[in-house]
Formats: structure tokens, C-alpha cells, sequence
């Protein structure tokens, strides 16, 4: 059968009650139950579920498949322990350190994650974005030009790079661990959804900067050359100069090339991370959490969907908090998850964390054992393992064109990252492309779509009338595609004036203007009736004192006689001129009997949304035009209730649970009862229909 005849409508009937919020109450039988801050408490610290919550791998590993899946993870942990050798070398000089401490971090982190992650497909470990982010702490921190030591000759110095690279080792070290503490905080107070601030195209522009940043650092290392280093805003400007001057000016034909140098077999005994450090690298600390566990979480939701299972988001804090933390005791530096090892895990055949551990194991393996055979490595042929693994990451400029046709506010953030990123140091780029993009949020909930909605005949369907053209005589039903707050209220009063075509603020100032000149009439008129009425008086008691022989006269007569001349009184008019005005030609308009006000898209008031909302029921309603709201969440019914919007005179009666309600309340009243006939495509009944 074809589609379309699958879509019939259908017709359903519904007979009920026109049902405002106190009506909705009282059939719905509202519940005020609310559990209470002890019972949440409770359930909070239930101590085997959420031992059990913290360990994750107390509730998997017993029940873990070995034969579907111990040959896959074991393949895949050995591929990716080869992966993680050149890997964390190569990514050990983008953090300015030897590289041993490279394999360090591919080792201590991945046992860290394998107890206490929840995702079964990353893999975690060094990362470029994490690394030259590092490097520029490093650098800034303990610069070359700290090292100096004076040569033999008179005016010869030369670097120490014994004790540089054993600051810059205490330096990454100690941010890697206050970097894990923010993680394990932010986790423990469940404050995973920081990471819904960083948006997709935001991620993928900031890791192509930082791509550039990592290609740059490493052109010392691919032309043999040793520029000066520089570090803060603008600083791969100065690098890329450097490095050409460099170029240029050494008229060398050799080099003497760099290797990996000493490579010490075993482990180190874990160290105190630098106190006196902590409060100069708090704000570079913070950055690396947020980033790290943004491209981790980012990456392990795409592969939870992929295999259906579920990532937790506070727990993948606590897991990689543990893993910098802890990581950092042992002179690791910070780490996040890898998408081209990711991969090669996921295409090995891994199924569980299990894989992960496995690469650790080869890790220590080449610890213990094979180090010293990668200790005549170039450093040349690391910076070019870096430069293969970020083609993926350059590719990522394809976005700009995608976004383009999809998406112009995501384009623009997309390059105002890039831009961004490059101009500053990683961590001060993070923090003004965050703001960037937040304030691309705020602009469009200050520039919503508004509009009036007209009915769909038959039905209790609303829809724009520009589009469908469907008023409804007398009843103006007010959207807007954004919710209400201190940022647009205004705004959200012109545009009501301007669809409802009734500018209340004018037609109260024109009606008080009105009223104003009409007293300002009838007091002139009432003091110049005054005026002569005592002119009038003074005339009668002349008249009267004068002697009059009129035969007709009887009652002047009888007044003389009775010597009420003094008594005698004069009626002012009774009636004075109506003062008529013409109309004002910028309000001369018909009004309609009642605005509807559809809420649904308002998700919060603030005081402003309430007054602003107080307001408009208060001047429709003085201008004779009867305001109501539909569509009201409880979060916004409670605000209204909070702001004192309700009273004796305004109860929740002007409060409807649809557009559909409140339209025929204004048409009908509340006391009928409607019967209405829905017509619609109900999906749920296209097998019968079929």
C-alpha cells in the first residue's frame, strides 16, 4: 500500500468541558506530593549503589564474556599499545618535556580509566589539543632564557636543558594533577552537562586551531632549526616569523640532528605535585578539564550510540579526574581520548575496557624491557608521526563549507574559534570562543520569530497567519518562538504591539490626553457658567431693588411684598457642551476582544517576564481588550504565583492548558459545553486504517 494511503485521516471526537488551570486541577486530581530534601538524601548516598556507581568496573568485569570477547580486546590492546609508543613521544614534545614521560602518560592514566570509565571504545591516553596546551604552560613557565648558563668564553652562554627539562617535568606534572582535582570536583557535585556548552562546530574549530598550533611547534624539529620561543596572545605569529628568519638567515648546510635521547628502564616513585605553582597555572588547569573531558565524552557518545549502550557523564568526569590526578603524582601529563586510536580499537575488534588495560600492558612492557632501543629516534621523524596524525583534524575545514549551506550561526562560530585559537594561546582561545558562542545564544532569543496564529478549519490546529491566512474574527492569539526574560521583554511587547496592531502604550497616553484636555474643558466651561451666573445674580438683585408696576409681574409683586429680594436664586445650567475630539489617527483602530498570549516556548519567567506579563493583562485590560495565557509549563505557572501575579481580582482562570481552550472560552464561555470534531493524521492507527 502506498504511503499516502497509509495517511488517512482520520476523524476522532472529543466532548468535554472548556478546562482553564484551576479546572485542569480539579480533573486532573494534582498531586502536590514532593519528596522531600531527607528521602533525595537517602537515595543519594545509598552506599552500595553508589559504590557500585563510582567503581564501574565492579559491575562489569564479573559478568564480562570471555569467549566473545577476550581474542577481539586482546588483538586490539596490542595494536593500540603499538599506536600509543610514537604516539606519546611525539605528543611529549608538543608539552615540552622528554619524551619518556610520554609513555608515562600512556601508562598510569589507561589503568586509572580502565577501573573507573564507563566508556568501552575509546581510548584514552596523550592528545595533541591536551599536549600543546601543556607545552604552553611549560613554556610560559619555565622559558629558555631561565636556563642560561654563562660558557667559557666571556660572552658565551649555553642552555641547561638538564634543569629546564626537570622544571617543565614539575610544571606539566603539577597542572595535569589540579586539572584531574577540577574534573573529580565538577564530577562529584554532578556537573556534567558543562560540557553542553562546548558545541560540536565550536570542538571541531578549536581542535583544527590547536592542529595549527601543534604543526608550528614542530617546525623546529622538521628543518632542524632552533627559533626562539615565545609564549601569550599572538604568540604563532612570532613563532612562524621565527622560524622563517631562522631558515633564511642559517647558511649551515648541516644540522646536528636531535633523537629522543636517554630512555631510563622502569618506573618512578610517585612526587608531590609543586604547591607554589598552583596558583599561577589555575586558569590553564581549568582549561585543560573542560577540553579534556569535552573531546572524551563527545568521542564515547558517538560510539554509546553506535553499540547502544549508555556513557556517564559524571562519572567519565570522576574517571578522567582520577586519571589526571593520580597520573599527575607520577609526572604524567594531562590526557583525554584519541579519535585515530579510538578507531583502530574499535576496527581491531575491542569490546570493553579490557583493551585499554591490554595497551597499558605493552606500555610496561617497553617500560621495563625495550625503551632503550627508540632512544636514537630523530625527533624529526616524531614531528612528522604528529603531522600524519592531525590530517584528519585539517580535513576538519571541510565544516566551513557544510555549515555554510545548513547553518550560518554555527558557520560563524565555527571560524571565530578558528580565528580565536590562532590569535591566542589555546586556553585564553577556549575561553573567548565559550563566550563567543554564548552570546550567539543570547542574540537569538533576543530576535525571535513572532507571530499571530490563525485556526486550521476544523481543527485544533494553530499555525501562523502569514503562512495559512486563518484568523480568527476578534481574537488575536500571540507566539513567539523564544522564551520570555529580562533580555527581550521589550522586545516582546513591540512585536505584540505591532502583530496586534493595537499600540496600548499610545492609545492609554492618547485616551489620558483625551481625558486630561475634556476636564480642561469642562472646568473652563463650569468657571465661565459660574461667571455668569454671578453676573446674572448681581442683574436679578439690581432688577429686584428697583420698583417695578408690572400687573403681569405677580410674582416680582409677592417678592417685594414678602421682602425676599435678597432670597431670590439663580439656577446655574445644568448642562454644559461635551467637549468632542477627534481620533488619533496613530491608534484609530478596532480592537479585538480578547489576546490570547501562547506560552509553551517559555521555559522560565525571571521578575522582568513576570512584570512584563503583569503589564500586558494590566493595560489590554484598561484599554477594554481581556488578556489570556496558554500554554503555561509549572515552572512558569509557579514564577506568575512567586511574582504576586495573581490576586482576588485575578485568579488562574485567565490561564488555559491550550491555544485550542482559551479560543473557544473567548468564543463560547467557560459554562458550555464544546463539542468539537479534530481532524488529523494519527499514526498510531495507520494499521488499522491499512
Amino acid at each position: 500500500m502506498k504511503d499516502k494511503d497509509l495517511r488517512k485521516r482520520v476523524p476522532y471526537h472529543i466532548q468535554r468541558d472548556v478546562l482553564d488551570e484551576l479546572g485542569v486541577d480539579q480533573v486532573a486530581e494534582k498531586s502536590d506530593f514532593k519528596i522531600s530534601a531527607k528521602e533525595k538524601f537517602r537515595e543519594a548516598v545509598r552506599f552500595k549503589s553508589c559504590f557500585l556507581s563510582f567503581v564501574p568496573l565492579l559491575t562489569w568485569l564479573p559478568r564480562y564474556p570471555f569467549r566473545e570477547n577476550a581474542i577481539g580486546d586482546l588483538i586490539s590492546g596490542i595494536s593500540v599499545g603499538i599506536m600509543h609508543l610514537p604516539q606519546g613521544m611525539a605528543y611529549a614534545l608538543l608539552a615540552a618535556v622528554p619524551p619518556v614521560f610520554g609513555l608515562y602518560s600512556s601508562f598510569y592514566p589507561i589503568l586509572i580509566y580502565f577501573i573507573f570509565g564507563t566508556s568501552k571504545h575509546i581510548s584514552v591516553g596523550t592528545y595533541a589539543v591536551m599536549s600543546v596546551m601543556i607545552g604552553s604552560v611549560t613554556e610560559r613557565l619555565a622559558p629558555d632564557s631561565d636556563f642560561m648558563i654563562p660558557g667559557n668564553d666571556t660572552n658565551s652562554t649555553s642552555l641547561d636543558i638538564v634543569s629546564r627539562d626537570a622544571e617543565r617535568v614539575k610544571i606539566a606534572a603539577t597542572v595535569t594533577f589540579l586539572s584531574g582535582i577540577f574534573q573529580l570536583l565538577l564530577g562529584l557535585v554532578r556537573f556534567g552537562f558543562v560540557v553542553t556548552y562546548l558545541s560540536e562546530p565550536l570542538v571541531r574549530a578549536y581542535t583544527t586551531a590547536a592542529a595549527i598550533h601543534v604543526i608550528v611547534s614542530q617546525l623546529k624539529y622538521s628543518f632542524g632549526i632552533n627559533p626562539q620561543r615565545y609564549s601569550g596572545p599572538l604568540s604563532l605569529i612570532y613563532i612562524i616569523i621565527a622560524t622563517v628568519v631562522s631558515w633564511q638567515m642559517d647558511l649551515k648546510t648541516e644540522y646536528g640532528v636531535e633523537v629522543v635521547g636517554k630512555i631510563p628502564s622502569g618506573l618512578q616513585a610517585p612526587v608531590a605535585p609543586a604547591v607554589s605553582l598552583l596558583g599561577s597555572m589555575v586558569g590553564d588547569a581549568f582549561a585543560l578539564a573542560v577540553v579534556g573531558y569535552g573531546i572524551a565524552i563527545s568521542l564515547g557518545r558517538i560510539f554509546a550510540l553506535k553499540y547502544a549502550y549508555k556513557v556517564d557523564s559524571n562519572q567519565e568526569l570522576i574517571a578522567l579526574g582520577l586519571s589526571n590526578s593520580i597520573g599527575g603524582l607520577f609526572n604524567c601529563f594531562a590526557i583525554s581520548c584519541s579519535m585515530s586510536r579510538s578507531m583502530v580499537q574499535v576496527s581491531t575488534g575491542g569490546k570493553s575496557q579490557v583493551a585499554g588495560a591490554i595497551s597499558a600492558l605493552v606500555i610496561l612492557v617497553i617500560l621495563l624491557k625495550i625503551g632503550e632501543l627508540f632512544e636514537e629516534l630523530p625527533k624529526a621523524v616524531l614531528a612528522a608521526i604528529i603531522y600524519v596524525n592531525l590530517q584528519g583534524m585539517m580535513k576538519q575545514f571541510g565544516d566551513i563549507r557544510s555549515l555554510w549551506r545548513t547553518n550560518k550561526v554555527d558557520m560563524v562560530v565555527w571560524v571565530m574559534t578558528l580565528i580565536l585559537t590562532v590569535l591566542f594561546n589555546p586556553d585564553m582561545g577556549l575561553a573567548a570562543s565559550i563566550a563567543f558562542s554564548i552570546l550567539t545564544v543570547v542574540f537569538r532569543t533576543q530576535l525571535p520569530k513572532y507571530s499571530i496564529l490563525g485556526q486550521v478549519p476544523g481543527t485544533d490546529i494553530y499555525k501562523p497567519v502569514e503562512d495559512y491566512n486563518q484568523e480568527i474574527p476578534g481574537i488575536m492569539i500571540f507566539h513567539s518562538s523564544a522564551t520570555l526574560y529580562f533580555a527581550n521583554a521589550e522586545m516582546y511587547i513591540d512585536a505584540l504591539y505591532e502583530k496586534t496592531g493595537v499600540d496600548v502604550a499610545k492609545l492609554l497616553s492618547h485616551k489620558k490626553k483625551l481625558e486630561a484636555k475634556r476636564l480642561r474643558k469642562e472646568k473652563k466651561a463650569a468657571k465661565k457658567a459660574k461667571k455668569e451666573a454671578k453676573k446674572r445674580a448681581k442683574e436679578a438683585v439690581k432688577a429686584a431693588e428697583e420698583p417695578k408696576f408690572s400687573d403681569t409681574d405677580e410674582s416680582g409683586e409677592e417678592a417685594e411684598a414678602n421682602g425676599d429680594v435678597h432670597k431670590l436664586s439663580v439656577k446655574e445650567p445644568k448642562d454644559v457642551a461635551a467637549v468632542e475630539v477627534g481620533p488619533d489617527p496613530d491608534t484609530d483602530t478596532t480592537l479585538p476582544q480578547a489576546i490570547i498570549l501562547d506560552l509553551s516556548p517559555v521555559n522560565f519567567l525571571d521578575t522582568v517576564g513576570v512584570k512584563t506579563l503583569r503589564n500586558i493583562y494590566k493595560d489590554y485590560g484598561e484599554a477594554g481588550v481581556q488578556v489570556y495565557f496558554c500554554g503555561c509549563q509549572r515552572g512558569v505557572v509557579e514564577s506568575m504565583e512567586k511574582g504576586d501575579f495573581f490576586n482576588e481580582k485575578v485568579t488562574k482562570s485567565i490561564l488555559f492548558s491550550s491555544v485550542h481552550d482559551a479560543v473557544l472560552y473567548c468564543q463560547q464561555g467557560n459554562s458550555e459545553e464544546v463539542q468539537y470534531i479534530l481532524m488529523s493524521y494519527t499514526h498510531t492507527r495507520i494499521s488499522e486504517v491499512s
